[in-house]
């Protein structure tokens, strides 16, 4: 192989690497959403001690959120598309300032779209309870599992592999856990299930939502509830 070649040879490997690298350090996109965030916290400030939401469209559309867990004072700053690097990334502006009680996380679907794998995926959760943890030690963090959608069927392989990674994470720590939506939401067939989506097949119907709240429920209530001190 001539030395020209072997150049070229040796872009050609490195460039997924160097794509997967700046996607990672690449967040400008997501700015003006947490811009808005802080607007917001700035016109009405948020109170402490409540359960922070975060995550992709999944938590954004959530419009139901605090009616569905009520004696809950929620949070809710999901931003559509995003991934859970984004959600680390950001957290000095919109975790750190809330001091939560406890924090709920849904992203992966759009990680894995974009390429990343199941362990990175489960390597940027690791990030994400490291560093929420520096603002707020031991803060309660509950990963709800990546969903089974129609409109992504294809990365069903995947998704299955990610959250088995997730699982025996959250397993292996002190008060992170993972809330499996993924199997309830899979027909007896093992396939997604129209019937939990709206018309995209990706974003989550009121049934969805609803079969949500019941999984979540039982660790939002010795979670997300003020002790009779508080």
């Amino acid at each position: 192989m001539n030395r020209i070649a072997a150049i070229l040879l040796l872009c050609l490997c490195a460039a997924p690497a160097l794509a997967r690298d700046n996607h990672a350090n690449d967040h400008a996109h997501w700015q003006a959403d947490i811009a808005a965030f802080q607007a917001a916290d700035r016109a009405t400030p948020p109170p402490r001690g409540a359960v922070l939401f975060i995550g992709s469209s999944s938590i954004r559309l959530w419009k139901t959120l605090a009616a569905d867990f009520p004696g809950v004072t929620t949070i809710n700053r999901g931003f559509g598309g995003s991934e859970i690097d984004d959600a680390t990334f950001f957290a000095d502006r919109i975790v750190a300032p809330y001091h939560p009680r406890a924090i709920v996380l849904y992203a992966g679907d759009n990680d894995l779209a974009d390429g990343d794998s199941p362990a990175q995926v489960r390597a940027d959760l690791a990030a994400f309870v490291h560093r929420v943890r520096s603002f707020d030690p031991g803060v309660p963090i509950a990963f709800i599992a990546i969903k089974p959608s129609v409109a992504r069927r294809a990365l069903l392989p995947q998704i299955r592999a990610a959250n088995a990674l997730v699982r025996e994470y959250a397993a292996a720590q002190t008060g992170v856990a993972y809330v499996d939506v993924f199997t309830p939401m899979l027909g007896e067939n093992g396939q997604p299930q129209s019937r939990w989506f709206g018309p995209d097949g990706l974003h989550m119907n009121r049934r969805g939502y609803a079969l949500w709240v019941e999984r979540l429920k039982p660790w939002m209530d010795a979670h997300g509830k003020p002790a009779a001190r508080d």
